[in-house]
């Protein structure tokens, strides 16, 4: 099972993405799923999850007012919408999915997602 990301490129700061990311092959069942990114030189940071029953939704402050993650459960697919894109969004953006419901571990936490996407890279020029 894989998570499969898209939606990455480049884009002028101020500017929109929308990433998406669908598990490939067999189908699981998922609690949370998540997006965190990585930029250059830095460690990988938590960017925004949302639980798949409930739909609640958490972001970073860095992004908070600017993008929306949500979820398509007929299509088991989470989607990011990026708006207003800074210079600092530069990253590679992974989509992460928690199917055990460790709910001891922080949603913010990557050590909470068992399955990862392989990334999509969104550059934002300034």
């Amino acid at each position: 099972v894989q998570l499969q990301a898209s939606g990455g490129g480049l884009v002028q700061a101020g500017g929109s993405l929308r990433l998406s990311c669908a598990p490939s092959g067999r189908t699981f069942s998922t609690n949370v799923m998540a997006w965190f990114r990585q930029a250059p030189g830095k460690e990988r940071e938590f960017v925004s999850a949302i639980t798949w029953s409930g739909g609640n939704t958490l972001y970073a402050d860095s992004v908070k007012g600017r993008f929306t993650i949500s979820r398509d459960n007929a299509k088991n697919t989470v989607y990011l919408q990026m708006n207003s894109l800074k210079a600092e969004d530069t990253a590679v953006y992974y989509c992460a999915a928690d199917s055990k419901g460790k709910i001891l571990i922080m949603i913010m936490s990557a050590r909470r997602y068992d399955y990862w996407g392989q990334g999509t890279l969104v550059t934002v020029s300034s």
